[in-house]
């Protein structure tokens, strides 16, 4: 969702790194961008050990998250209130309805606003039924669990899918549950660390990959 249909990830990566930062878990921005597609209290745990020397604990992980949910929603109340749709994200949709492909929305996000933003921003495109968020899974990305998790409520196998990813742990997770990996640059990051996790394919953006649907298709 964040940095494939949202361009949400440069407000999710000042939050992390503000909060972290000041409960004495120094991260930058950069750090954010590279942990994205953790559940939350996955990336804090992976900071807590990293400077603690240990896992968050169940209320140390739900105060920073708190917090950091209130430090992301300030920022875009700041930003114009709510993060834009990704250039391109609602074209390389449409295009995945019309050959007749289901939609399976696979996030690290459990905020609860989440199904009324998707409906809001790209209605009809997705279904609670057909949606995986950070609530549903055990370890989330770059365990396969939620990918293979997709599969099985899509009803298909792995070569009948395709994955859509921005983030390198992400990408890990897809390519680990067997599926084919399209990777769009949207952030920061050097296009290199997505293709060194085995994605298949590489678009520098969103509006990139839909101009190119028809040939990729064909290419599959």
């Amino acid at each position: 969702m964040d940095g494939v249909l949202f361009d949400s990830m440069p407000g999710h990566a000042y939050a992390w790194a503000k909060v972290m930062t000041a409960y004495g878990l120094p991260m930058c921005e950069a750090d954010a961008f590279e942990n994205e597609g953790r559940t939350g209290i996955g990336t804090i745990s992976i900071f807590t050990q990293r400077y603690w020397g240990r896992d968050a604990t169940e209320e140390e992980a739900r105060e920073l998250y708190a917090r950091k949910t209130v430090v992301f929603n300030d920022y875009m109340a700041s930003h114009g209130g709510e993060a834009p749709k990704m250039p391109g994200a609602e074209d390389v949709l449409n295009k995945v309805r019309a050959c007749g492909l289901k939609r399976v929305l696979v996030t690290g996000s459990a905020q609860q606003s989440l199904l009324t933003r998707l409906e809001k921003h790209y209605p009809g495109h997705f279904t609670p039924e057909l949606m995986v968020t950070g609530d549903d899974v055990r370890y989330g990305k770059p365990n396969p669990e939620p990918y293979l998790m997709a599969l099985q409520k899509a009803g298909i196998t792995a070569d009948e899918a395709m994955v859509v990813e921005n983030a390198p742990l992400g990408i890990r997770a897809a390519v680990a549950a067997g599926i084919r990996t399209i990777a769009v640059n949207t952030g920061p990051l050097d296009k290199q660390l997505l293709m060194n996790e085995g994605a298949s394919y590489l678009f520098p953006s969103m509006q990139a990959l839909a101009d190119g649907w028809e040939q990729l298709v064909k290419d599959c």
